[in-house]
């Protein structure tokens, strides 16, 4: 992978090229996803980019029901619920992302500590697509 300047590309371009990157702090090792640019356990700033390998589990996770606009574009509703969760990563730290490939009408199938891994969601067309960052069960 070719190392760029921390400060030089945002964490939405490497979502593109399909990595998860976080950053940890050259000073306590803390690691976060998305990265930051201090560390909030030391306060120092000397942060570098760290690959993650998007292994990891369930820590927490809600089934919504009554979507933002933009969710509801894509299909969200009472009738399709999506799932929201907190991911901890097997390299440290906590991700916040959707949870794919769940059944969000019976939440209670879904288990906190399930392992999973990552995915990436592209929505849109041509110059308009984004990518976005989600989990689906390992």
């Amino acid at each position: 992978m070719e190392e760029r300047p921390f400060s030089d590309i945002s964490y939405e371009l490497y979502l593109n090229e399909e990595k998860l990157m976080g950053s940890r702090c050259k000073g306590c090792g803390a690691h976060y996803v998305p990265p930051r640019s201090i560390c909030i356990d030391c306060y120092k700033s000397d942060m570098e980019w760290m690959e993650m390998q998007g292994k990891g589990k369930l820590a927490a996770f809600t089934c919504i029901t009554i979507a933002p606009p933009f969710m509801i574009e894509q299909g969200y509703n009472r009738k399709n619920p999506y799932c929201s969760g907190v991911v901890e990563l097997e390299e440290g730290g906590r991700v916040d992302a959707r949870i794919e490939g769940v059944d969000c009408t019976q939440p209670e199938s879904i288990r906190v500590g399930m392992p999973l891994k990552v995915k990436f969601l592209h929505r849109g067309e041509e110059d308009a697509m984004e990518t976005y960052l989600a989990f689906e069960p390992a």
